[in-house]
């Protein structure tokens, strides 16, 4: 070491080797440990196996004495440089705000300082050996670096997750403006994809050169399968939504038809069918190319839209026929108006009709034609031969068996039309025509009962005499209208009493024997006070009543004599009644002092 260069640092070393040679004979001193001393006496033989041993290590290549002396200080130095490092202000700093959040120009900072620390390594270890230096600045590198590589591992983090949750906001921005889905997840793929590069470029750190590949892997990861999962959302949106449009334009159209069963109804419904479906199928087609499918995938979905309208119409189909039977039971005439029975309706005939429509309803709802060949099968034939032979031919020789298509669970002709409904139908379909045999039957009774019940009314078509006077008095109008409403007639009853009371109390007749303009002026001064006074006996009479009944022992008999000056009748008719009977009674002379 120059002592012209390192003035210090030789008298630092001067003074601490002269305490070790002032202190030669102590422990760790360069004497060595006088507890180990050799006598005299035994000094030939120590000598000769030191001589032993140096002998045997003669191929002994110990280090020079400078690389040993570079080799204890440069890794004093390192040492010493990496404590410094690690509680350097500045790291410490950039290190807590890395962790709390994204540092800008992190790798700028991070190398500035690990450049600065090596540096100085390398001014102090500058006369040293040069290999010792070399490999002990490595080592300090390689410390130094597992320092700060969490650190730099929770800012990469920190920039993949920026760009990725930059990346959803612009995508979903992008979706909402109306772009198509592949466009918009390419562009914003390819744009935030860069800002990551850009990033890391930021938080790469020079010295380290450490691989971000890792993190990028995992951030194309996590974007592309936010991509899938908003792909998957939005397609099963969009297929949601064509089906909810196809229910709406389906469903009421197919019940309409279904209701209204005739020749026409299944080729109706299937170009009901064709028409919508071709519709919600370009559409969906066309929404479809947003997403950048491959073909296989696109026809996959199509099909599956189709065959939800056709299993919206089937299961249409099966609802209106779960209610086949109810409709086959329908009492109304061709009109949908309730039937009359009059007595002169052909019995035979309305039974002949209403079988021929049971038989068409029947044969439009037992198989469901979604197909244009599956119209070459007359069903409403094989019912009504089926249903036909069975009824006529109990007359017949028994012996003679023919087979029923419908006592089969198999129908070749439903088999063919449509495999995957053979059974079950066939068997719903069976069930059906027994039950609608059952209802014939006793169709024919009801009709043969309606018809002797008409026969019996045709014979008695006049109606009571009560009736024929009400007519001739009131008008047909007038009696229907008390028919309709019969409460009319109490109404009018108790009319009639308060205008006949009124009459003997007011005396109309006697008032106008003096003129019209005299009794009218009378009858206007003693309408009100009677009428009060009609009010206030009606109210006595009532209270009276009221009170024998609270005081009558039911012990005694029930004929009790009526107190003098009151007037007493079962019921409110008869005390209007008894009133107007009583013309010169002290009533009509209190209304008169009255006045």
């Amino acid at each position: 070491m120059a002592d012209s260069q390192h003035v210090a640092d030789v008298a630092h070393c001067v003074a601490n080797l002269r305490k070790r040679f002032h202190h030669s004979i102590a422990p760790g001193g360069l004497a060595g440990d006088r507890r180990g001393v050799v006598p005299a006496s035994g000094f030939s033989f120590s000598a000769q196996e030191i001589w032993k041993i140096i002998k045997e290590n003669k191929d002994l290549d110990l280090p020079a004495h400078k690389v040993m002396v570079a080799t204890v200080r440069c890794e004093e130095i390192a040492n010493e440089k990496y404590d410094l490092f690690a509680s350097n202000k500045d790291w410490c700093e950039l290190k807590e705000a890395v962790e709390s959040g994204p540092v800008p120009g992190f790798g700028k900072n991070a190398n500035s300082l690990l450049s600065n620390s090596l540096s100085e390594y390398d001014a102090e270890a500058n006369y040293f050996d040069e290999g010792v230096r070399s490999a002990k600045q490595k080592q300090l590198q390689e410390k130094l670096l597992q320092l700060v590589q969490p650190a730099f591992q929770i800012a990469l983090g920190h920039v993949r997750s920026g760009v990725l949750e930059k990346f959803k906001e612009a995508f979903d921005k992008a979706l909402n403006r109306g772009e198509g889905f592949s466009s918009a997840a390419n562009s914003c793929v390819e744009s935030y994809m860069a800002r990551f590069d850009e990033g890391c470029a930021d938080v790469v750190i020079e010295i380290a050169d450490w691989d971000t590949s890792k993190v990028r892997e995992k951030l194309r990861r996590d974007i592309d399968a936010h991509v899938s999962s908003v792909r998957a959302s939005k397609i099963s949106e969009l297929v949601s939504s064509y089906e909810e449009k196809l229910k709406e334009a389906l469903s009421a159209p197919v019940e309409t038809l279904l209701d209204g069963a005739n020749k026409d109804t299944w080729p109706s419904i299937r170009k009901l069918l064709n028409r919508e479906t071709q519709s919600a199928v370009s559409g969906f087609s066309a929404e479809l190319d947003r997403f950048d499918m491959d073909e296989e995938t696109k026809k996959s979905m199509i099909v599956t839209l189709e065959d939800y309208a056709k299993g919206m119409i089937e299961a249409k189909a099966r609802e209106e026929a779960s209610r086949v039977l109810i409709r086959m039971k329908d009492s109304h005439d061709s009109d949908s108006m309730p039937r009359v029975w009059t007595g002169k309706e052909d019995i035979r005939a309305i039974t002949k009709s209403s079988r021929s429509a049971c038989l068409k309803l029947l044969s439009v709802m037992a198989v469901i034609r979604l197909a244009d060949a599956d119209d070459i099968y007359d069903i409403e034939k094989t019912l009504k031969v089926a249903l036909e032979d069975s009824s006529s031919g109990s007359g017949k020789d028994k012996s003679i068996t023919t087979l029923d298509p419908l006592a089969s669970s198999t129908w070749e002709q439903v088999r063919m039309v449509r495999r995957e409904l053979v059974e079950p139908e066939c068997m719903e379909i069976t069930e059906s025509e027994t039950k609608m045999k059952a209802c014939w039957y006793k169709l024919d009774q009801k009709l043969s009962r309606n018809q002797k019940e008409a026969n019996n009314r045709s014979n008695n078509w006049l109606p009571p005499p009560w009736a024929i006077i009400a007519l001739l008095i009131l008008g047909f109008n007038e009696f229907m209208t008390l028919l309709r409403n019969p409460l009319y007639v109490c109404f009018i009853f108790v009319g009639y009493l308060l205008v006949k009371a009124l009459w003997v109390q007011l005396d109309i007749a006697g008032e106008f024997r003096n003129g019209a303009l005299p009794g009218l002026i009378s009858l206007s001064t003693k309408f009100i006070p009677i009428i009060m006074n009609l009010m206030r006996k009606l109210a006595e009479e009532g209270q009276s009543a009221a009170a024998d009944n609270h005081n009558r022992n039911p012990s005694k008999s029930y004929n009790r004599p009526v107190p003098s000056g009151r007037v007493t009748s079962s019921s409110s008719s008869s005390n209007v009644t008894s009133l107007g009977k009583r013309t010169n009674s002290t009533e009509f002379t209190s209304s008169s002092k009255d006045e």
